[in-house]
């Protein structure tokens, strides 16, 4: 059945350092609360630069909930690995796995705006060489084992508890994200439904002789909010799902005319109006019986992916939502074994 998913990206627009805390301390929360709740997953994203506040650390943000947690799985989607060094990654990540004792996983992307290359002085052309040199200096420095590095010997420790390595897929929207997850062996997370693109990481599996892993192909909504009348919920919660939609809209579509740079999302929004974006269906507020029913029309492992803050919604708003979710739609759905996954 589906997954019940907790996401965070704490976009916080308009709000001053001490109402920004609030929302982080209130994800915190939020995040002990879906473990103890049933969850399956909690999700952090990364980008930077962002005027709204976007969550520019997620690893230092799933340290801090693996502190307040024991067992729901940590998923990074997406870690924007050519803007990071590849040795202190490395490092950071096996901290965390020890930290959360192995429920640590990574979408490895490669990101989709050029304003955060030129942040971090990384070249917007060589993006996909870096991430597979990146991937190969993680996997080495994963073992244990020295190794060379740019003219020089490196060790990296401590190792991770998964072993061999943290679990890794690949995200992206175009064909080379497809190729480049079946070449390292690892799973793949297309951001688009596109079943070209999961046969063709299939057919590479096939022709690398390689196993396939798990290919999360996106479904049902977007974003999630569950509400005995979704009219007065639109009302209060709709301003900042808008500026979560048309935010995330203006991101992509600017760069989608790079050469090279194929992005797109199930999730990404054309709405302009409140209206709009209810009538489109990326967003979604729902009754619990709603839920429900839609909980048959995903099928097994189709995402409820709540976003409680989503575009800086109030905390209090977003715990109407997931308590009412707990209470009427939780207890109705069986229960998920993640661990032949994550």
């Amino acid at each position: 059945m589906p997954l019940s998913v907790i996401r965070f990206d704490m976009r916080c627009p308009g709000m001053e350092p001490n109402e920004a805390q609030k929302q982080y301390q209130a994800a915190l929360d939020m995040a002990a609360w879906a473990e103890e709740k049933g969850f399956d997953i909690c999700v952090l994203s990364e980008h930077h630069g962002a005027e709204d506040g976007y969550l520019p650390s997620p690893l230092v943000m799933a340290a801090a909930i693996a502190a307040r947690t024991e067992r729901i799985p940590l998923n990074i989607a997406a870690l924007l690995v050519p803007l990071h060094d590849p040795i202190r990654l490395a490092e950071d990540i096996a901290v965390l796995d020890l930290l959360s004792n192995g429920r640590v996983s990574i979408v490895a992307g490669l990101g989709y705006r050029p304003v955060e290359y030129e942040m971090f002085d990384r070249e917007w052309h060589r993006r996909g060489k870096d991430m597979d040199e990146y991937l190969e200096v993680l996997l080495k420095a994963w073992t244990g084992e020295p190794f060379e590095h740019r003219g020089a010997t490196v060790q990296v420790t401590p190792k991770p508890v998964q072993q061999p390595h943290p679990m890794i897929m690949i995200g992206g929207s175009a064909p080379a994200s497809a190729k480049r997850a079946a070449r390292f062996g690892f799973g793949f997370y297309p951001p688009v439904g596109d079943e070209r693109l999961s046969q063709l990481y299939y057919d590479e599996c096939e022709r690398l002789g390689r196993e396939p892993g798990w290919v999360a192909v996106p479904k049902g909504p977007g974003t999630l909010f569950v509400s005995d009348d979704p009219d007065r919920s639109w009302a209060q919660i709709g301003p900042h799902l808008l500026h979560e939609a048309t935010t995330y809209h203006a991101w992509q579509h600017p760069d989608n005319r790079l050469p090279g740079n194929k992005q797109a999302s199930a999730v990404d929004s054309a709405a302009t109006t409140i209206e709009e974006l209810r009538t489109e269906g990326v967003f979604q507020i729902l009754t619990p019986d709603q839920c429900l029913a839609l909980a048959d029309e995903l099928g097994p492992l189709g995402p409820f992916t709540h976003h409680p803050l989503c575009g800086g919604t109030p905390a209090e708003l977003g715990w109407e939502s997931l308590e009412l979710f707990a209470d009427k739609v939780l207890p109705e759905l069986p229960g998920t074994d993640l661990s032949n996954l994550l």
